[in-house]
């Protein structure tokens, strides 16, 4: 399987630096049973798509699921110009960019559409031969970035004009506005400031993170806040420790209602917090997600099998480290 060049000597030159005693495609010590969940996923997402560049189950023509299903790809290290899955990869951004408002930059009916979507176009810009790509996630960020100036929160929630703020849409913005950020996109520090700002006032005195305040922690949403503050390179604090000691806690949590958002955060948040417990996490992953991938590749889920499947995936891409987003 062709894989594109140029992101497998990034990922192997900054795995060299930073990822000493982690798995990564450099060196053939990716689990077998990690290459065969995910390619089977994979053909699964490459076989069901459909000629628009969406998927029709349940939440499939969303286009932040849309953006899941692309980042799951090139999680993979597939080449987008060129590769076997290439074609699938391309309708797909297309798609994103057609669901694009042409007056304000919004794309889809939600800000959860939005940041999904626009981190796919982050993660795609720079690798991918496409002459829309650009001008479509400098609007999407300008987007996330006017939507939070109107906010008396300095964060997000659903709608770009949204007054209040929650913690999960809150979350995405910023780990879109960072993929940006790594795309070579301008981001204001302030606007990452303000975004973490908010996000602490959600966490509680044991470290876990709630809804809309403090109160109310829960193991998904304390994956999202730390997260935000690993990619901020903002570890060094008391709360932080106490989040991590609360994951800590939660190892065998299962989000009932959306536990492939909860494996997404999960595996991120850990990865860039503590090797030993990340290792420890994605062993019981694997095995989890190897007991419930249906035999076509795909995986359960209320939301549909394109939501499922991308996001179990993406919970496995830190063993491959091919996005920026994806190291240390």
């Amino acid at each position: 399987m062709r894989k594109l060049a140029f992101l497998f000597f990034f990922a192997a030159s900054l795995s060299a630096t930073y990822g000493q005693g982690l798995p990564s495609r450099g060196d053939d010590s990716v689990p077998a049973q990690v290459d065969l969940i995910y390619e089977r996923g994979l053909r699964y997402l490459a076989e069901k798509q459909n000629s628009e560049g969406c998927w029709d189950d349940g939440a499939g023509d969303e286009p932040g699921v849309v953006g899941l299903c692309v980042a799951a790809f090139l999680a993979h290290g597939e080449d987008p110009n060129n590769g076997p899955y290439a074609k699938v990869i391309r309708k797909g951004i297309d798609y994103i960019i057609a669901e694009q408002s042409s007056v304000n930059g919004y794309i889809g009916s939600s800000m959860y559409n939005h940041a999904f979507a626009t981190k796919a176009l982050a993660e795609s810009y720079g690798v991918i031969e496409h002459p829309k790509v650009e001008k479509a996630l400098e609007q999407a960020v300008e987007l996330i970035l006017s939507s939070q100036k109107r906010n008396r929160f300095g964060a997000w929630r659903y709608t770009p004009d949204s007054r209040d703020a929650d913690t999960t849409v809150t979350g995405c913005q910023v780990v879109s506005l960072f993929a940006a950020r790594n795309a070579g996109m301008s981001v204001p520090d302030e606007a990452i400031k303000k975004a973490l700002a908010y996000l602490a006032s959600c966490r509680g005195g044991d470290g876990s993170y709630g809804y809309t305040s403090a109160a109310g922690g829960k193991p998904t949403l304390t994956a999202i806040g730390s997260l935000c503050l690993s990619l901020a390179k903002e570890k060094d604090s008391k709360g932080y420790a106490a989040s991590l000691a609360y994951l800590k806690k939660n190892m065998d949590y299962r989000d009932r209602y959306y536990p492939y958002y909860y494996e997404y955060y999960m595996s991120q948040a850990l990865f860039h917090a503590d090797t030993e417990t990340w290792v420890e996490w994605n062993s019981r992953n694997i095995r989890y997600l190897a007991t419930i991938q249906s035999p076509d590749g795909s995986f359960p889920g209320n939301q549909g099998q394109a939501f499922s499947t991308s996001g179990a995936l993406l919970s496995l891409a830190l063993n491959y480290r091919y996005l920026p987003i994806y190291e240390k």
